[in-house]
């Protein structure tokens, strides 16, 4: 087809220019001149529909474009089927997507629904219409059996009937899917001319919304968002995608933002959420819930068989194949909602009903009602129990149109077949609703129920339900939701949520928040549509992690559709990991959200925060501006990174362990958390506050406020007034400040000029809203730029929580009068929607027996004090359950009833993981623990606050209270009627209207009541003994809403028992709410003795936090230490992470004990570096502080580094007493001029010799008149450095060297320090005429005494590089002795080099060798360096290699081999000599006869006299001294040992030791005579000897020697002797080598034979050596 339209004319950039765009407009009228034919029309719309939205901006732009539009629509198809091949099908879908992705917000309401319906009704309708021009309907098939794949054909039934349609209609296309058509809300045709009808329908209803688009895309309405969506930002005029505010308040702290909006365009989107069935499976939509699914991933994971027959049974029932095995009733009537079994395999059941569940399509007061099939349960034949009559019987409940629907079935697909097709109803009509008769259940049968219909949650058993399943990923499913759950979810305005606990508040609010995200991923794609930015607020860090873990665990569940096996299979590795920390101590940066709020990205969304983090992130930004209230906001609450400041901010808790001692006295009656919310909701946090420049009501204000609006206080305000201004001088004193204090100054700031740095989210959600202060809720607005994107949900009812003091009708009202404010400033295109009001009313946590009881107290205080909480409707439970247990009767008179609900004390019961007993206060808690002990877990009302337990006791609530009895009997007020038992006088009320304010405290008690009963999910006791409770008592027997149990009535099994899983799940959720005595209780129970510390250390530091401000400092100090050593037990045990959360909070601990150096190495070990070091450079540590510095650099900010830097050198640089670990300059020149400008000239000294610059210190010593000094430095330019490490004649030396030496010789060296003198006279003895080796070693005696192992090692070596061999063959036995202790001192010292980590780090070595540093990492050889000895081979240019430097790498590497190297050659000169020296061995003749005939004897000759235990013990020193020098060249080269030399050489002198030992003369001595404290180094010998005599068990080999016997037996005897023998049976030649030649008789091995002999280990030990030796 060829392009007739110029498109280069319609570009983006031409169009942008007016003069452009009408030459392309000038274009397209003469070619609409010249086309004549609806072909040529047509082309003309094909060339303009090839580019996105340019067709809608020509429309919008053009004058004449009516003239295209009526030869367009003049070229509509008149046949239904030729639309489908015009291009009236392409600009059908370009114009509906392009108006449908115009923001709403620019459309008038009639006009955007139009076009959302329209353009769902065009996706859906083209694929029936197709269906309709195409399909034979004379014998329609099913879907199930057209697509086979969607049917297993294992199935018997099936498969032949399959195969038969499939040969019938394998040329017919396409196939009919009533999907398609149940979507149009249209009947499938069962003939051709009722499609052929269906069709010409189709036809005019497009063609008039072919119209309709047409029409629209005139409209001047559309002209600039139209353009917008063609024309790039960068051609367009405006500035922005969105659409235009006009600020006409000059003081608006707001900065209008350029960057696009999603809030316009991004809307909840209907279906968004949920998922169609699984690939291949039929048209019955299944819903399967919790349990089914719990268990069908127990299946998955323990038996693959089963799980696969599991399935493949739903996917039967998905095809509506309800044989009779598959469709059995299961409930007992056959009235009713039926409850059906489909039998799966032998024993085993799927349990289902039937269900009718709105449609996701269109909108909820229109949408269909489908059939569904909602699964139950899985479970075996034996499990079934009458539940299902019960079952049965509630949803009959429902009335006589739904039962209808439930058991309605369409006519079968085939006559005679039982597969079906779900039928579709009508929207549901309001029936009467009936309540059966109630069935009298069981405990247990009654949790079932309330499980299977309010906690189960049922979900689509969708494709990404399977593959999460395949994976066995812990993911959430989004599942279904009621009508009015839905309405919220879909509201596309501004809305209120109120609900009592445990109505689906939070729910309702997550769902919209991932529908919104869905909606735009599934639109992002291509579009450049920017992500809508959805923030999630809420008070508590617990819920905010909660709902963020469970948003993450939705999303990854909707991900899931399009995995292949290969990404399931990875999946299936990934666990989800919980950690035991606080989350309030993780740093923000760990937690990848930035903190400033103008930081935030578009991916950080949607964000889930606690409201303080928020104002935090805020403060941030507030910190950089000018405004002087900004500054001083940001200063006040802005989270410092010092732990020392930490802990300036007032919480609950905080005002009540360090205010409230010092403000009880004012006060008797009043409880610090009441005192605590009435002075941040009230006083500092109400709407009035921010007309008071302080931001606090005035007394006058406080105390005439009215008691009806706000009663909790109106009989006490001028004391509770009293208490605020003795709490705010307190604080002031303190330098605190608390919630209201922040939020009034963040907004002083913002209304006082300071900008919010950042874009304003699109969306806001603000969770447990009651939580907040109502000035909360202006910042809040603020940050919102979607003034329909506002979504506030709470609870009044729940105002525990300290600062909750305010209605939603408050909210509303303050909100409003906001909107009406930026209103009056801000120009808008259209009024804003005003927000919705929803109610929940429905209760999922608990059953109708405690919502209802729990109900009942909130109408208590609705009917006396109406405005005090928010009127809400009713509040239900979905099933009955078992009423709250009031135990009354149990008087002091009577057996104590704590017998019977504790047990006595020799039969403790045990409550259970899921159970608790709530009481008032710490006080009555500690009470109760005194009297009953450690039975389960016990809780304050406070402390409960947010949490839920199966079972609930509520003790002494009623005889704690500080309300009398005679206020508690205004309940009777509420009393309709007569109460059995009960006389008219013992109801008569107090006149609440005489004195309305002495009743407040009841208003107070009642609100904590409803908390305490609202924790329990299926079981409510209430233990009171006391006369106060009687009032509540009678109000609820006269409502039938709590039972009575009495001493002579039975009383109910309380305890139950919980698994250590339940204990530890348990444990984990009371540790995140920060209950951590609790805590500690269940992981106790659950044996987790590792948890139980964590718990331990976190309430240690509980209990130190709250004696700051209280006790003395060092009981502080105290505290805090204890728990600080426990955060680093816990850390020494934790895995991963954990480890350093744990080190960071004892680091925080030990900083609060003033304990710096273990502070510091806390944060060292948290990898917190810049903490760290400033704590190590605090204590004075400043090797470490160096330390941390090189090694973590990149990891601490560069001031912070370069200020402790200067420090570090500072001090180094002002004492010579210590060395820094690691260099402080980078070069010699940077080191040069820091000290020459801070004159240090010691360090400057130091810093010169070490640099070989002798000259310039000997000036230095000169100028600072030290003429001693510098001549002892000048020496060292001399002699300092060992060039080839050999002695050099004093005739090799210079004469004006040899001038200066003579110099010296005159000058006195008494009066100098001991090093100085020493290393003059070291000088003095080489530059002799004749070594003086005794004043060298005399020296290196010194000089080792004193730790200057360089200057040691330089004295000895001029003393042994050349051996005196003539004295040292013929010396004696002791000059020998101590020859070999003073060379192995020059040995060691020599090794020390050659195994130094970081020899050249050590300044000595460097100049002992001639090595100088340049920078960190170069460094150069003096020349003559034996370092630089190279073979001739190796290098033919030593100058060369004189002037290179060498990294530090490089010259460590070839210091430590060439020192290595002649280690070894000394110790080989060495041992050349003891193999040659007389005196390793006697000569035997001259012992015994006292002479000897040979001449050249090498022995040597000791007189038998001479023979004594000190020379016996003389002759094993040296052999074992000998051992000990070997044992060094060896260590050195770590291969050396498995040399054959080497062995050789063992062997030698083992062989020797032993003759040292046992030597042949009894006169010589033996073992009897060995005394160890007399042999120098005996205890290193022996290591070595053992070390040397297993090596030579394990290596013997009888094949290899000659004299294998004989060694064995010197081996045994060595061994057995010194603690080695068990080495013998682990020698090769026992295990591995057994020559047979060794073997006596088959079963008789000498050597075994021989081993055992010495051992000792048989009967026949004696015997067996015998025999060996034969």
């Amino acid at each position: 087809m060829v392009q007739i339209v110029d498109l280069s004319m319609f570009s983006a950039e031409r169009v942008a220019d007016p003069v452009g765009l009408a030459d392309a407009l000038r274009h397209l009228e003469r070619l609409l001149a010249v086309s004549n034919t609806d072909a040529a029309v047509a082309q003309i719309v094909h060339d303009l529909l090839s580019v996105r939205s340019l067709f809608a901006f020509i429309i919008s732009v053009w004058p004449s474009s009516e003239r295209l539009v009526e030869r367009i629509f003049s070229a509509f198809p008149s046949e239904p089927v030729l639309i489908l091949q015009s291009f009236v099908t392409d600009l059908l879908f370009e114009i509906s997507h392009t108006l449908f992705s115009i923001p709403p917000d620019l459309l008038s309401t009639d006009l955007s629904k139009n076009i959302g319906q329209f353009r769902q009704y065009v996706d859906n309708v083209l694929p029936v219409l197709a269906i309709l021009c195409r399909a034979d309907f004379t014998s329609e098939i099913s879907a199930a059996e057209e697509y086979p794949e969607v049917v297993d054909e294992d199935i018997p039934f099936l498969r032949q009937k399959i195969k038969r349609q499939r040969r019938k209609f394998k040329q017919e296309s396409p196939a009919v899917n009533p999907a398609m058509f149940s979507k149009l809300e249209v009947p499938v045709p069962v003939t051709n001319e009722e499609a052929r009808q269906m069709a010409n329908e189709i036809a005019e209803k497009l063609k008039s919304v072919f119209h309709f688009y047409l029409t629209v895309l005139s409209n001047a309405e559309l002209a600039t968002p139209l353009k917008n969506a063609y024309v790039p930002l960068s051609s367009n005029h405006s500035t922005t995608n969105e659409r235009p505010r006009i600020v006409v308040e000059p003081s608006t702290s707001i900065v209008v933002d350029t960057r696009p909006s999603a809030y316009p365009t991004v809307q909840p989107m209907k279906a968004a959420l949920y998922f169609e069935n699984a690939d291949g499976f039929g048209e019955w939509r299944i819903l399967i819930g919790t349990n089914a699914t719990k268990k069908l991933r127990e299946f998955r994971r323990n038996d693959g068989k089963k799980f696969k027959i599991i399935v493949k049974k739903i996917k039967e029932l998905s095809n509506g194949h309800f044989s009779d095995d598959n469709q059995k009733r299961l409930d007992g009537t056959r009235s009713g909602v039926p409850i059906f079994e489909a039998k799966m395999q032998r024993d085993l059941r799927l349990v289902y009903q039937v269900d009718c569940v709105p449609d996701h399509d269109g909108e909820i007061e229109r949408q269909g009602l489908p059939e569904v099939i909602k699964i139950y349960e899985i479970c075996t034949h034996t499990q079934l129990n009458r539940i299902w009559d019960a079952m049965n019987h509630h949803l009959s409940g429902k009335g006589r149109e739904y039962i209808q629907r439930c058991t309605f079935r369409n006519p079968p697909v085939h006559p005679g077949d039982k597969v079906y097709l779900p039928a579709v109803f009508p929207p549901e009509v309001q029936d009467a609703i009936v309540k059966p008769t109630s069935l009298v259940l069981g405990n247990q049968e009654m949790d079932q129920l309330h499980s299977l219909l309010v906690l189960d949650k049922y979900v689509t058993f969708s494709q990404a339900l399977i593959n999460g399943l395949i994976a066995m990923k812990d993911v959430q499913h989004v599942f279904e939701l009621t009508p009015q759950e839905r309405k919220i979810v879909e509201c596309t305005t501004s809305c209120y949520v109120l609900g009592r606990s445990g109505t689906g508040k939070t729910t309702t609010m997550l769902f919209k928040m991932l529908g919104i995200q869905r909606a735009w991923q599934l639109h992002s794609e291509g579009s450049g549509m920017p992500r809508p930015r959805q923030l999630f607020v809420t008070k508590s860090a617990v819920l905010a992690n909660k709902v963020e873990e469970y948003f993450v665990k939705l999303l990854e569940s909707l991900s899931l559709a399009g995995c292949t096996l290969e990404e399931l299979a990875r999946l299936k590795s990934r666990s989800a990991f919980r950690r035991l920390v606080d989350n309030d101590d993780v740093p923000a940066a760990q937690s990848g959200i930035p903190p400033r709020y103008s930081e935030l990205e578009d991916h950080h969304f949607p964000l889930f925060l606690t409201f303080d983090r928020l104002a935090n992130m805020i403060a941030a930004d507030i910190l950089d501006t000018d405004c002087p209230e900004a500054g001083r906001a940001a200063k006040l609450f802005g989270r410092s990174q010092d732990p020392e400041v930490l802990g300036s901010f007032v919480t609950d808790d905080v005002f009540r362990h360090r205010y409230w001692p010092h403000l009880a006295h004012l006060t008797r009656c009043l409880d610090p958390w009441s005192v605590f919310g009435e002075v941040m909701g009230i006083i500092k946090g109400s709407e009035k506050s921010l007309e008071f420049d302080e931001g606090t009501l005035d007394k006058n204000t406080y105390c005439g406020l009215s008691s009806r609006t706000n009663p909790t206080f109106s009989d006490q305000r001028e004391g509770v007034y009293t208490l605020f201004e003795a709490y705010s001088k307190l604080k002031c004193q303190r330098q605190d400040h608390d919630i209201a204090d922040r939020t009034h100054s963040i907004l002083k700031a913002l209304l006082g000029g300071a900008p919010l740095k950042g874009p304003q989210v699109d969306f806001l959600y603000v969770d447990e809203a009651q939580d907040n202060l109502l000035i909360d809720a202006l910042l809040l607005r603020r940050i919102c730029r979607n003034p329909e994107g506002l979504f506030w949900a709470g609870d009044t009812a729940q105002t525990i929580s300290a600062g909750s003091s305010f209605r939603f009708d408050d909210l509303k009202a303050f909100l409003y009068r906001i909107e009406v404010e930026q209103a009056s400033h801000n120009v808008r295109e259209r009024a804003v929607t005003p927000p919705a009001s929803f109610q929940l009313a429905i209760n999922y946590r608990s059953h109708g027996g405690i919502v209802n009881c729990a109900h009942s107290v909130i109408e208590l205080i609705s009917h006396f004090w109406p405005n005090s909480i928010d009127s809400l409707q009713p509040e239900h439970g979905i099933v009955d359950g078992l009423k709250p247990i009031f135990f009354t009767g149990w008087d002091k008179d009577t057996v104590r009833y704590e017998q019977f609900l504790f047990g006595t004390s020799d039969s403790h019961i045990e409550f259970g993981a899921q159970q608790c007993i709530l009481v008032r206060d710490e006080e009555a808690k500690k009470k109760l623990q005194q009297q009953v002990g450690d039975i389960g877990l016990i809780m304050t009302l406070y402390d409960s606050k947010g949490l839920e337990f199966n079972d609930v006791l509520l003790y002494n609530f009623f005889e704690d209270s500080s309300v009398d009895l005679s206020r508690w009997r205004l309940v009777l007020a509420a009393v309709d009627g007569a109460v059995e038992g009960y006389k008219p006088s013992q109801l008569q009320a107090p006149c609440f209207e005489r004195d309305e304010s002495r009743y407040v405290g009841l208003c107070r008690e009642l609100k904590l009541l409803y908390v305490g009963i609202t924790r329990a999910r299926k079981n409510m006791w209430i233990v009171d003994k006391s006369d106060k409770g009687e009032p509540m008592r009678i109000f609820w027997t006269s409502r039938s809403q709590i039972q009575i149990c009495t001493p002579e009535t039975d009383v109910p099994h309380l305890a139950v028992s919980s698994s250590p899983q339940e204990w530890a799940e348990s444990g984990l959720s009371l540790f995140q709410h920060k209950r951590y005595t609790q805590a500690m209780h269940c992981f106790g129970r659950a044996n987790m003795p590792r948890e139980v510390r964590v718990a331990e250390a976190y309430h240690l530091r509980e209990l130190a936090r709250a004696k700051m401000g209280i006790s003395l400092p060092s009981e502080q100090f105290r505290v805090f230490a204890k728990a600080a050593d426990a955060f680093v037990n816990c850390a020494n045990e934790a895995p991963g992470e954990e480890t350093l959360q744990y080190y960071r909070t004892a680091a925080e601990c030990y900083v609060r004990a003033a304990e710096d150096r273990k502070a510091a190495d806390a944060y060292l070990n948290a990898e917190e570096y810049e903490l760290a070091v400033k704590l190590y450079r605090k204590a004075g540590i400043f090797d470490k502080t160096v330390d941390v510095l090189k090694s973590h650099s990149k990891k601490i900010s560069r001031d912070c580094a370069d200020e402790l830097l200067t420090v570090c050198r500072l001090y180094y640089g002002s004492t010579n007493k210590e060395k820094p670990p690691s260099p402080l300059f980078s070069c010699f020149d940077e080191e040069l001029d820091f000290l020459e400008t801070y004159g240090l000239d010691a360090a400057l000294m130091v810093l010169y010799k070490s640099h070989g610059r002798y000259v310039e210190a000997a000036e230095l010593h000169l100028s600072e008149e030290n003429p001693l000094d510098a001549i002892r430095t000048y020496y060292w330019n001399v002699f300092g450095s060992i060039a080839h490490l050999e002695y050099r004649p004093m005739s090799s030396i210079p004469g004006y060297h040899r001038s200066l030496v003579s110099l010296s010789r005159q000058l006195p060296l008494d009066p100098l320090p001991a090093r100085a003198h020493d290393e003059i006279k070291m000088f003095q003895a080489v530059a002799a005429e004749e070594l003086d080796r005794a004043t060298l070693e005399a020296l290196a005696q010194s000089f080792i005494e004193r730790k200057e192992k360089a200057a040691a090692l330089w004295c000895l070596n001029h003393v042994y590089s050349r051996l005196p061999r003539p004295q040292l063959l013929s010396a004696t036995l002791d000059d020998f002795a101590l020859f070999l202790e003073k060379f192995y001192t020059y040995s060691y010292l020599l090794y020390i080099v050659a195994s130094h980590n970081d020899p050249v780090g050590e300044p000595g070595i460097r100049r002992l060798f001639g090595i100088t540093r340049l920078s960190d990492d170069q460094y150069a050889v003096q020349p003559g360096s034996f370092i630089l000895t190279t073979s001739s081979t190796e290098s033919n240019n030593n100058d060369a290699r004189t002037n290179a430097s060498y990294t530090h790498a490089q010259i460590t590497n070839t210091l430590k081999e060439r020192v290595r190297i002649y280690l070894r050659s000394r110790v080989n000169a060495e041992t050349w000599l003891c193999h040659h020296a007389k005196v390793f061995s006697l000569c035997l003749s001259y012992v015994s006869n006292g002479f000897c005939n040979y001449a050249g004897c090498k022995q040597q000759h000791v007189s038998l006299s001479s023979l004594d235990t000190m020379q016996y013990n003389a002759r094993v020193g040296i052999h074992l001294q000998q051992m000990r020098i070997l044992q060094l060249a060896y260590s050195a080269f770590p291969g050396m040992r498995r040399w054959s030399s080497v062995k050789v050489e063992i062997a030698y002198w083992i062989a020797h030791l032993y003759e040292a030992f046992f030597p042949p003369f009894r006169a010589q001595g033996s073992l009897a005579d060995l005394k160890w404290p007399s042999i120098h180094g005996a205890s290193e010998g022996i290591r070595v000897m053992r070390n040397w005599i297993r090596g030579a068990i394990y290596s013997l080999n009888p094949w290899r020697s000659t004299d294998f016997l004989s060694n064995i037996l010197r081996l045994m005897k060595l061994g057995s002797t010194f603690g080695e023998s068990d080495a013998l049976y682990s020698a090769n030649c026992v295990r591995w080598y057994r020559p047979e030649i060794l073997f006596r008789h088959p079963d008789r091995y000498i050597v075994e034979d021989m081993i055992d002999s010495v051992h000792s280990s048989t009967d026949i030990s004696l015997s067996a050596g015998i025999l060996g030796l034969r």
